[in-house]
């Protein structure tokens, strides 16, 4: 059964994708960099804004909103190509340990994405919860505000976090 997209109306998204096999490729700072400096990149194209997001080792969150309906499946195939490419990269000069896991013909990202539309205030409220306690729950730290690669920072004290994080109504 094809999974389907709901993108026809002005709402939030909460997106989540993975890469592929739940490798742990993410747990060094600079690819996180570099999955926040795509991201930001293809939001200024299409004047979309980024609510919230979590960069887990294996993993990443995302609370975005975008200005114009149909733009997401776009967004994300720009964010995951885009990032899987300069990570590779990345990894083939800086960090040979890695490079086995770059073979040609092995994905970065898993295919396909997660989407949830949302709707209502309360809920973008409880997915950013849910986001910023992901590193808390998995042992990485002891308070969401620890972790780095989230905007939990942003929201307890408005500090930078690599990203611009705008709240949408």
């Amino acid at each position: 059964m094809r999974r389907k997209i709901y993108d026809q109306q002005l709402n939030a998204h909460f997106v989540t994708f993975s890469v592929d096999r739940r490798r742990r490729l993410l747990e060094l700072d600079h690819p996180k960099r570099i999955v926040l400096g795509v991201i930001t990149e293809e939001l200024e194209l299409r004047e979309g804004r980024c609510v919230g997001f979590v960069i887990m080792p294996n993993h990443v969150h995302a609370v975005l909103w975008l200005p114009r309906p149909g733009q997401l499946s776009e967004l994300m195939h720009a964010w995951k190509r885009k990032s899987s490419f300069y990570i590779r990269d990345w990894y083939r000069e800086n960090a040979e340990e890695y490079d086995e896991a770059h073979r040609e013909g092995s994905r970065f990202w898993q295919p396909k994405y997660y989407a949830f539309q949302i709707y209502q205030r309360a809920k973008i409220e409880e997915k950013l919860q849910y986001m910023h306690e992901n590193p808390v729950r998995a042992g990485l730290v002891e308070r969401a505000t620890d972790w780095r690669w989230s905007s939990a920072r942003w929201y307890a004290w408005k500090r930078t976090v690599g990203i611009p994080i705008q709240w949408v109504e």
